[in-house]
């Protein structure tokens, strides 16, 4: 990581996180869900976004709640697996997050620029319970590389942006209306971002993904 002559403000944050049960949770709304995501940022401007991660509904299981908003630098990476509703009780939320984040309030006050230039994506995939959209306005430049794979069985989402605008990001992973939905994600940036993001979610075994 490059490191600017100068700076009088340098935020490091590690968070691990580590929650797990064995026990049997009476709930009927149960439904067997996992989640793996790899994310990397970084960004220059405006940040602000937010994920939940639970692996029950109510007072059950874990709950998980990750945030960062305000203007600055951020240089942020997180992984997480999320294991839910299964018939033996079993709930796991595994999480780590590492990040700096530098404070420059000054810089970014006015807007990035007034272009109608705009480019958006929706995937959705209704037998796994996942769904994932970006969309992209007031561009000075996009390179976007964006992969969906879907079946019946799985759901992965590969993501990789470089975008001078804004850019806004949200995902969801919900099995069925009667399942608790275990992630929700929607973060909104303006200003240079550097994304990278893996999310899989379904009936696969977790960790088939490399780390971006």
């Amino acid at each position: 990581m490059k490191w600017w002559p100068g700076l009088s403000v340098l935020g490091l944050v590690i968070i691990s996180v580590i929650v797990s049960t064995s026990f049997l949770v009476a709930n009927v709304a149960s439904v067997p869900q996992n989640l793996t995501e790899h994310s990397w940022i970084y960004s220059q401007g405006i940040t602000d976004e937010m994920r939940i991660y639970q692996s029950e509904s109510g007072l059950h299981g874990q709950k998980l709640v990750m945030g960062t908003r305000g203007t600055g630098t951020v240089s942020r990476t997180i992984n997480t697996q999320v294991y839910g509703g299964y018939d033996d009780g079993y709930n796991e939320i595994w999480s780590n997050e590492w990040g700096v984040y530098q404070n420059r309030p000054s810089r970014y006050s006015a807007p990035i620029t007034n272009s109608e230039l705009k480019n958006a994506l929706c995937a959705k995939n209704y037998e796994v319970g996942s769904v994932y959209s970006e969309s992209y306005s007031g561009l000075v430049e996009l390179i976007k590389d964006t992969s969906v794979a879907e079946t019946d069985n799985k759901s992965v989402y590969n993501i990789h942006s470089e975008v001078e605008g804004t850019a806004r990001v949200g995902a969801r992973v919900q099995k069925s209306s009667a399942a608790v939905p275990i992630y929700v994600m929607s973060g909104a940036y303006s200003g240079y971002l550097n994304m990278r993001m893996s999310l899989e979610s379904g009936n696969a075994s977790l960790l088939s993904l490399p780390c971006p």
